[in-house]
């Protein structure tokens, strides 16, 4: 990176407002490391910046309105600010490129998802050259070699260990914003994370369209990853998300049952429907009986563990029959938590052209009965927590009340009492009421 000057942001602030998933979160982190690199500091508000930057998701419903929404309400800041500079990055700045210029004339530059590294080169050339920049190409054939950028840490962060996926999963534009599948160098991430542990890291979240997927240059496919993440560095605790079923298999679960002392037994494995005739025309790679061996393989492996899932009702030719597959599907796996949505298609998507005679009226009733029985469910899976004792990674301390808060290995926030603060220290707390998401409890000495 050749910069003309690096002292462009002296004096000046920058703000990112963020869409979308962990990825769009860590990207933004990264953005803002990379952006200190030119002397901007954040500020926590866009009427305070003189660069703005909108970290965009094509997941969601009408993301391109809602970029030109949010662009919208920035004007009478341009209008005070003639010098503010306001860009699109993510995944619709990847779908729509130049559009988004001509869309949306109050925009000065767009970047995709392979171009975030380049950021301090592209607002260098933006102020420098005074000219409109896209820059959204991706670059498919060259190697994943980044470094985690986190200005602070704490106690648990997001570490990228691929990026793209090649499932092509019919209603999903993923591989269309984040490109095929790359994978970072082993070598890299064991030295990015003992990097992080040397500063205060107590866990990693390890960050993927598909994780499973992940495969290094030298070999190693991500069983590998996590045993070599477990032996060789010091970090306490490692999770990831997010998995595809049709990967996991015995290999990985028997590493994460070998060192469940450091890898969390909390496994996010999205379903996407219950339904095998549904599940084909997903694209997804495996049928309900399939999906239902599997999860029951990691509960028999992994006793305890904790599932949580990702379903999508209403897609393109879904019956009430296949609907209630689905319903019925809660009762056959015991998922702690579900994160459930209606289907709506996604530009470039397979599912986007086909004919959908479901009714949003329809498909919002199907989604209400779908988190109504989950909720009763989710309630009496909660209660084996009561009376027992988990493991928490302390993140918060609230003095004024005494409270401590952190996560147990099944990833439930949990509160407890202390007259001290433990943050970054793993503390036993036994367990006095349970909730699907939450816990309450004491610790005990």
């Amino acid at each position: 990176m050749s910069l003309e000057n690096h002292d462009l942001g002296k004096g000046k602030g920058v703000y990112i407002s963020t869409y979308g998933c962990q990825m769009n979160v860590n990207d933004t982190e990264r953005m803002y490391s990379l952006l200190e690199m030119l002397n901007y500091t954040p500020v926590n508000s866009a009427d305070r910046a003189d660069l703005i930057i909108i970290n965009s998701c094509s997941v969601r419903e009408k993301p391109v309105h809602k970029v030109h929404s949010e662009v919208g309400r920035y004007r009478t800041l341009k209008s005070k600010n003639p010098q503010l500079k306001i860009g699109v990055g993510g995944c619709v700045a990847q779908q729509e490129k130049k559009n988004l210029l001509k869309d949306v004339p109050l925009l000065d530059f767009v970047f995709g998802t392979d171009a975030i590294d380049q950021l301090p080169q592209i607002v260098n050339d933006l102020i420098q050259k005074e000219e409109k920049v896209v820059e959204a190409k991706f670059k498919h054939s060259e190697p994943y070699h980044v470094e985690t950028l986190v200005r602070n840490p704490g106690v648990s962060t997001f570490v990228n260990i691929t990026k793209g996926c090649d499932n092509f999963c019919t209603f999903c534009v993923v591989p269309f914003t984040r490109g095929r599948e790359r994978s970072r160098p082993l070598n890299h991430l064991v030295s990015d994370i003992n990097n992080l542990t040397k500063r205060g890291v107590k866990e990693v979240t390890l960050l993927g369209q598909n994780v499973n997927s992940y495969l290094s240059e030298c070999g190693a496919n991500f069983a590998k990853l996590l045993e070599t993440l477990a032996k060789d560095t010091d970090i306490e605790r490692i999770r990831f998300t997010t998995s595809h079923p049709k990967d996991f298999d015995e290999e990985l679960v028997g590493v994460m049952q070998e060192w469940r002392s450091k890898i969390m037994d909390y496994i996010h494995l999205p379903v996407q429907s219950g339904n095998s005739e549904v599940l084909e025309r997903m694209n997804r790679g495996y049928t309900r009986e399939e999906y239902i061996q599997k999860a029951k393989m990691i509960l028999d492996i992994m006793p305890g563990a904790s599932l949580s899932t990702d379903i999508i009702v209403g897609f393109p030719g879904e019956t009430e029959a296949q609907f209630q597959e689905t319903l019925s599907l809660l009762e056959e796996v015991p998922y702690e938590s579900i994160f459930s949505f209606k289907y709506s298609p996604r530009p470039f998507t397979k599912a986007a052209r086909w004919e959908d005679p479901l009714s949003d009226e329809e498909k919002s009733g199907r989604l209400y009965r779908l988190q109504n029985r989950h909720k009763e469910i989710a309630f009496e899976l909660a209660k084996k927590y009561e009376n027992t004792v988990v493991q928490v990674l302390v993140e918060e301390f609230d003095a004024d009340n005494e409270r401590a808060t952190g996560r147990s290995t099944q990833n439930k926030l949990t509160h407890f009492q202390s007259s001290k603060n433990l943050i970054g220290q793993t503390v036993s707390v036994q367990v006095t009421e349970a909730f699907p998401q939450t816990l309450r409890g004491v610790m005990v000495l």
